[in-house]
């Protein structure tokens, strides 16, 4: 019994990283300590809102102020909160941190990403605050310190406020009609950086690799034979059309976002645009494969046209036309040049 609760004591320390069994517990915290972190938590969202408002700056300036008004609020409660701890404490502040603290909430560094995401960073601030209160308050509840849960208790409080502070600053500066044009922005920033980069590599991998497939199809009625040749026509496209996205501009000027990014969205896109239709020709059954690669490639043409429909502002049927007529042109030219 003594070797086993050896080998189980032996084998938590071995899997248990260093960095955690180094962090100290929420709860073995002082209330000197707990006031500390207080203090460096609110210092961490300030220059956190204003990371995020400097991104948001160029796109959506009504955004941007709002998070500096918000940097503002954290600013000043942690000059209160400074002001109680040197009241009580003196002037020397123990250096407690987010990342010092064992269980303590972590965020997801989203003010690091470029370009930032509208919605994303809106919900952001009520939701560290939520969390934060709420962290505090089960806090409390573990806690066997009166005044530690006290202190615990008025921070969760003072973390409620704020919460109710982002939705007064949103409603005062995000007006209907603000919010309105920074959605609109948010929606062509989406539409340059990922919907054209995606339709472009589905619209080349659905149309340019029909001609050859098919060409083969109809040239060796070899079903597996086919499906190589499909194959190395969606990767060889993928590739290509990858490069051809990330060399095309650096995003820079036309505010096209990375290029690294648009190069594989666009290339996987291509890709899959092409293996589709490819697919069927697993099949042994050379006519079955066939029937089934011609109901992809019109579901292919469908989806095309709604993207375009739906993103490009384009009228369905206009956009059907456009991308049927191009379809039908090489799916025939693939395989009149396959049955001679």
């Amino acid at each position: 019994m003594s070797f086993q609760l050896f080998l189980t004591i032996g084998l938590f320390v071995l899997v248990t990283p260093w960095d955690s069994r180094a962090m100290k517990r929420f709860i073995d915290l002082s209330e000197q300590e707990v006031l500390a972190l207080a203090i460096s938590n609110e210092e961490e969202d300030c220059r956190i809102y204003l990371s995020i408002a400097e991104g948001l700056r160029q796109q959506y300036p009504a955004s941007a102020k709002l998070f500096e008004d918000m940097a503002a609020e954290e600013t000043r409660h942690r000059g209160m909160l400074y002001d109680l701890y040197r009241a009580k404490f003196g002037e020397f502040l123990p250096l407690v941190r987010r990342q010092d603290v064992r269980g303590f909430i972590k965020h997801r560094p989203i003010w690091l990403v470029r370009p930032l995401g509208l919605d994303e960073v809106r919900k952001y601030a009520a939701e560290t605050e939520y969390e934060t209160a709420r962290f505090y308050r089960r806090a409390a509840e573990q806690s066997r310190d009166l005044s530690v849960r006290e202190l615990l208790i008025s921070l969760a409080d003072a973390e409620d406020k704020h919460e109710s502070l982002a939705e007064k600053l949103g409603e005062g500066i995000l007006t209907a009609d603000v919010r309105a044009k920074e959605d609109e922005t948010a929606r062509r920033v989406f539409v340059l950086q990922y919907v054209q980069p995606g339709l472009a590599g589905l619209m080349d991998g659905s149309v340019s690799t029909l001609a050859p497939l098919f060409a083969a199809a109809f040239a060796t009625h070899n079903t597996w034979e086919t499906f190589l040749v499909g194959l190395a026509a969606s990767v060889g496209a993928g590739i290509s059309m990858g490069f051809a996205e990330a060399l095309s501009d650096d995003g820079s000027l036309t505010g096209r976002g990375a290029p690294l990014l648009r190069g594989a969205i666009c290339g996987v896109m291509t890709f899959l645009g092409g293996i589709g239709h490819t697919l069927p020709f697993l099949i042994p059954n050379f006519s079955a494969a066939t029937v089934v690669a011609f109901v992809v490639v019109a579901a292919e043409l469908a989806a095309i046209s709604y993207v375009r429909y739906r993103y490009m502002d384009t009228p369905f049927l206009a956009a059907a036309f456009q991308v049927v007529v191009g379809g039908v042109l090489v799916f025939a030219a693939g395989i009149l040049i396959g049955s001679s």
